[in-house]
C-alpha cells in the first residue's frame, strides 16, 4: 500500500487531495473459507435469529396477551405489538444506519445489540398496554439499526465469490429464531402459568443478547470502511490480521486479483454529498431497492403477526397450541435460502431473485383460492405457506443483499437503512390491519389481504427484470465503485508492492 498527493479529479466528494493505492479489497476477496469466517457469521448472523425470536414471540403470545391474568389487552392491541415494534425499527434503522457509515461498522453492532438488550428486558417487565408497547418500539430500534451495521460487515469481510450464498444463509438464520420462538412459546404457555411465561419468552433472548455480546469481540473493523475514512493504517494492520487467522488452516494463500483500488483520503462524508452523488448516479438502483424491499416486507410482517390469529380464528386452533403450525413454516422459509443460495452466486442474481418473487406471488394466489373456497385446513393452510415462503425467503433475503452490494461502500449502511426503513415503513399498517380483517372474521376480507400479498410480490419480481443489477461473484468495488475512488488524475499514486 502506498500514499501519494496530486492534483486532478479525486473522490466525488472532496477531501484531503491524498490518496492511497491498496489491493486490500482483492486480499480479502480472494481468501479460502476459514474456521474466522465463519466466527465472523455467527458472531454478526446472532441478530436475525434475535429478530425472528422477538417477532414471532409477541405474534404467538398475543392470545395470552388477551387475558385479563396477563396485560388484558385485546385482540387488536396486541397484534399492533409488531406495528410498534417495526416502527421502532424503522427509526432505529435511519438513525444508527447513518452513525455506522459515520462511525463504523464494529462500534455500531455493539451499540445496537445493548440496545436491543436492555429494552428487551424492560418488555418483560411491562405492566400494561403503553409500557408495552414503548418498550417494544425501542427493542425494535435496537434490531433496525443492526440491520444495517451487520450487512454491511458482512458484505465487507466476506470473500466476493460466495457472498450470495453466505448472505442467504445469516438472512435466512431468522427463521431458527421463528422455530425456537414457537416452540418456547408452547412451552411457556402450558408448563408456566401464561402471566410468567411470557414474560420469561423476552428474558431469555435477552440472555442470549448477553452471550453474543462477547462473541462479537472476535470481529475486527471493516478493513474496507476504514480505507475510505482516513485510517488506511489501520486497514492494513487488520487486513494482516485477517489473513494471519486464516493462514492458520490455509497456510498458502492465493495472490490477490485485479488492479489495486486508489482511494482519497477523508475522515468523513456528509450526507447531502452522499445523497447528492447517489441521486444522480444511481435512481435505477434506488427504485429497484425500494420495490424488493417493500414487497416483501408487506408479505412478511402482514403473514407473521397475523398467522396464529388466523389459525386460531378460522381453524379454532387453541391459543396455546396454535403456534406449533409456526414450526413447519419457518423450516420452508429456512430450506428455501440454503438450498438456492448457491444458485444466486452461480446462476446469478437477476434470474433467482426474479423467479423466487414471481413463484412465491403465485403460490400465494392459489392460497387465496383455495383459502376462499373453504378448502383448507390448519395444516393444508401451513403447507402452502411453507411452500410460498420457501421460495419467498430466499427473495427477501436476496434483497437485504441487493442494497447492500449496489450501492457505493461510504453509503452502504445508510442504503441497507434507508430502504429497509422504506419498505418497512409502507409495511407498519399491515400487522395492524390484517389484525382488523382477521377480527372480523369475513373470509373474503382475509382472502384479499392474500392477494394483494401474491400481487405485491409479482411486483417486485418484474422490477427486477426490468432493472436488476448482476452482482454475483464482482468485488463490491467493481458493483459500485467508492465514492472517495481515484476518478482521474493529472499525477498517479505510486503502485503499492504486490503481497
Amino acid at each position: 500500500m502506498s500514499t501519494a498527493s496530486a492534483a486532478g479529479e479525486l473522490g466525488v466528494t472532496g477531501g484531503t487531495g491524498k490518496t492511497v493505492r491498496t489491493d486490500i479489497p482483492a486480499r480479502l476477496d480472494r481468501l479460502p473459507w476459514s474456521r474466522w469466517h465463519w466466527i465472523v457469521v455467527v458472531a454478526l448472523g446472532i441478530t436475525w435469529i434475535l429478530d425472528g425470536l422477538e417477532v414471532t414471540l409477541v405474534g404467538s403470545i398475543a392470545g395470552a396477551l388477551t387475558s385479563k391474568d396477563t396485560l388484558g389487552l385485546s385482540t387488536s392491541e396486541a397484534t399492533a405489538a409488531g406495528s410498534f415494534y417495526l416502527a421502532g425499527a424503522v427509526a432505529g434503522a435511519l438513525f444508527f444506519g447513518y452513525l455506522t457509515d459515520r462511525f463504523g461498522r464494529k462500534k455500531l453492532f455493539m451499540i445496537t445489540l445493548g440496545v436491543y438488550l436492555v429494552f428487551t428486558v424492560a418488555t418483560a417487565l411491562a405492566w400494561n398496554f403503553w409500557s408495552f408497547m414503548i418498550f417494544r418500539v425501542f427493542a425494535g430500534a435496537g434490531i433496525g439499526g443492526e440491520y444495517s451495521a451487520i450487512n454491511s460487515a458482512i458484505d465487507e469481510l466476506v470473500p466476493a465469490r460466495v457472498r450470495g450464498r453466505v448472505a442467504l444463509m445469516i438472512n435466512s438464520s431468522w427463521w431458527i429464531g421463528t422455530a425456537a420462538a414457537a416452540g418456547l412459546t408452547v412451552v411457556l404457555l402450558n408448563v408456566l402459568e401464561p402471566k410468567i411465561g411470557w414474560r420469561l419468552g423476552f428474558a431469555l433472548g435477552a440472555i442470549l443478547a448477553i452471550g453474543i455480546l462477547f462473541v462479537r469481540n472476535r470481529v475486527p473493523e471493516s478493513p474496507r470502511w476504514l480505507l475510505t475514512h482516513g485510517r488506511a493504517d489501520e486497514a492494513e494492520e487488520v487486513a494482516r490480521q485477517i489473513e494471519a487467522e486464516v493462514q492458520k488452516t490455509h497456510p498458502n494463500l492465493p495472490e490477490p486479483e485485479g488492479e489495486p483500488l486508489e482511494v482519497e483520503q477523508r475522515e468523513s462524508i456528509g450526507f447531502v454529498a452522499i445523497a447528492r452523488h447517489v441521486m444522480k448516479e444511481y435512481p435505477g438502483r434506488g427504485v429497484l431497492g425500494f420495490s424488493l424491499m417493500a414487497s416483501q416486507a408487506v408479505l412478511y410482517n402482514a403473514t407473521l403477526f397475523g398467522m396464529v390469529a388466523i389459525l386460531t380464528t378460522f381453524f379454532h386452533a387453541s391459543t396455546a397450541n396454535a403456534p406449533l403450525y409456526i414450526i413447519p413454516f419457518a423450516v420452508g422459509n429456512l430450506l428455501g435460502p440454503w438450498i438456492l443460495g448457491p444458485l444466486f452466486d452461480s446462476v446469478g442474481r437477476k434470474i433467482m431473485i426474479s423467479s423466487t418473487y414471481l413463484l412465491s406471488g403465485a403460490v400465494l394466489l392459489v392460497t387465496a383460492y383455495l383459502f376462499h373456497a373453504g378448502d383448507l385446513s390448519a395444516l393444508t393452510l401451513t403447507i402452502c405457506w411453507a411452500i410460498c415462503f420457501f421460495f419467498a425467503s430466499a427473495g427477501a433475503s436476496a434483497a437485504y443483499l441487493t442494497v447492500s452490494e449496489i450501492f457505493p461502500m461510504e453509503t452502504r449502511a445508510m442504503a441497507i437503512a434507508l430502504f429497509y426503513a422504506c419498505g418497512t415503513a409502507v409495511a407498519i399498517a399491515a400487522p395492524w390491519t390484517f389484525g382488523h380483517l382477521v377480527q372480523s372474521k369475513s373470509v373474503n376480507e382475509v382472502t384479499y389481504a392474500f392477494v394483494i400479498g401474491g400481487v405485491i410480490m409479482a411486483i417486485g419480481g418484474v422490477v427486477e427484470i426490468l432493472l436488476g443489477v448482476e452482482a454475483a461473484r464482482k468485488p463490491l468495488e467493481a458493483v459500485a465503485r467508492p465514492l472517495n475512488a481515484v476518478r482521474s488524475r493529472h499525477r498517479a499514486a505510486v503502485p503499492a508492492s504486490a503481497r
